[in-house]
C-alpha cells in the first residue's frame, strides 16, 4: 500500500473517531496532519494501492475550479465550489451544471464562513494554493489534497474517480475523449492540411501572448490533436506562454492562428486594434482566412471537462 495514502487514510479515520466520541478534534487533527504527506500523489496507484474513498453522494466542498470540473465530468455536482478569479463567479461554460451549489470565494481567498455553513462531508483542495492551510480545512471536514501541478488532467480525473468510486465513469470519459480528439483532428487536417503549422495567441488587457507547449493550451493542441507548432512555438516550454510584440508575429510563419481574447472590453479593444494593423493583415494565416477565435474559458480550463468542451468548440469551428 502506498505509504502516503495509508497515512492520509489513518488521518481521516482518526478524525471520524474523534468526532463520534465528541472529543476535541482540532488539536488531534493537527497532530495527525503533521505526519501526513504535504501533497497527494496524482499518478494512477500501483496494484494493491488503497485510496481513501467516500460516498459519491457526500457533500463535497471543492476548493479548485479544476477539481470541480473533474467532479462534474464524473457526474458529481459538489455542494459548494470556489469561483473563477477573473469572473468572480462560476465559470460560464459550467455555470448551468452548478446551479444550486454554494459559492465559496476564489481559491486564493476562500470564504471560510460559507464553507463552515455548508457543513461538507469532505473538502477537496489544490495543494499548490491551499496546502499550507490543510490543518484549517481539516478542522471543518476531512480533506483530500491534490497537487494539480503534478501529472496530467487524466491523472487528476483518475485519482478523483478513485475517491468517489467512479473509476468506470472516468475510463468511459477518457475513451470518449480519445475518439472525439481523433474525429476533430481529421476535421482540422481536412481544412488546413496535415502538414499545416499553427499557433495560438491570447490577447489580454495588457499584452499579447503566444501560447507554448505547456498546459493549458499546448497539450490539447499539440498532443491530443497532434497539430504542428509554428516556427518557434516548440521553444516555449518553460512557461505556458511567451509575451511578444505584434511586430514578431510574422516570424512564426503560421498557416493558421487560433485566437483567445480575454474577458473584458480592454482585451477586445486591443485585439480589434491589432486586426487593423498592417502587420496582422499581412500574415499568411490572415490572408488565407485561417484565423479561428476560440472560446477561451474552455481552452484555458485544464480539466477533463474543459478539454472535452474545447474539442467541442474546435469541432464547431471546423464544421462550418
Amino acid at each position: 500500500m502506498n505509504r502516503k495514502w495509508l497515512t492520509l487514510l489513518v488521518s481521516l479515520l482518526l478524525i471520524a473517531v474523534l468526532s463520534a466520541c465528541g472529543g476535541k478534534a482540532a488539536s488531534n487533527q493537527s497532530n495527525a496532519a503533521s505526519d501526513a504527506p504535504s501533497q497527494a500523489p496524482t499518478e494512477a496507484p500501483a496494484a494493491g494501492d488503497v485510496v481513501a474513498g467516500h460516498d459519491a453522494d457526500a457533500r463535497i466542498a471543492s476548493m479548485s475550479i479544476h477539481i470541480t470540473n473533474n467532479l462534474l465530468a464524473l457526474g458529481i455536482k459538489p455542494a459548494g465550489s470556489v469561483v473563477g478569479g477573473d469572473v468572480k463567479d462560476f465559470l460560464p461554460h459550467v455555470a448551468d451544471q452548478l446551479q444550486g451549489a454554494v459559492k465559496l470565494g476564489v481559491v486564493t481567498d476562500p470564504d471560510m464562513e460559507s464553507i463552515l455553513a455548508l457543513k461538507p462531508d469532505v473538502i477537496y483542495l489544490d495543494e499548490v494554493y491551499s496546502g499550507e492551510d490543510l490543518d484549517k480545512f481539516e478542522k471543518i471536514a476531512p480533506a483530500v489534497s491534490i497537487d494539480m501541478d503534478q501529472g496530467t488532467w487524466l491523472d487528476h480525473l483518475t485519482r478523483i474517480a478513485q475517491h468517489v468510486g467512479k473509476e468506470k465513469e472516468a475510463e468511459a470519459f477518457i475513451a470518449d475523449y480519445a475518439k472525439k480528439a481523433e474525429r476533430v483532428k481529421e476535421m482540422i487536417d481536412a481544412k488546413l492540411g496535415a502538414e499545416a503549422k499553427v499557433m495560438a495567441i491570447r490577447m489580454t488587457a495588457k499584452e499579447l501572448r503566444v501560447m507554448g507547449m505547456k498546459r493549458p493550451v499546448g497539450p490539447i493542441m499539440f498532443e491530443d490533436l497532434g497539430l504542428n507548432p509554428a516556427a518557434g512555438v516548440e521553444k516555449i516550454t518553460d512557461e505556458p506562454f511567451a509575451v511578444i510584440s505584434q511586430e514578431v508575429l510574422p516570424d512564426f510563419d503560421a498557416d493558421a492562428i487560433f485566437v483567445i481574447i480575454s474577458k473584458g472590453n480592454e482585451a477586445q479593444a486591443r485585439f480589434d486594434e491589432l486586426a487593423k494593423n498592417v502587420v496582422w493583415q499581412n500574415l499568411k494565416a490572415v490572408k488565407n482566412n485561417q484565423v479561428y477565435v476560440l472560446d477561451g474559458q474552455k481552452w484555458l480550463d485544464y480539466s477533463s471537462l474543459g478539454h472535452s468542451m474545447a474539442l467541442d468548440d474546435a469541432e464547431k469551428l471546423f464544421s462550418k
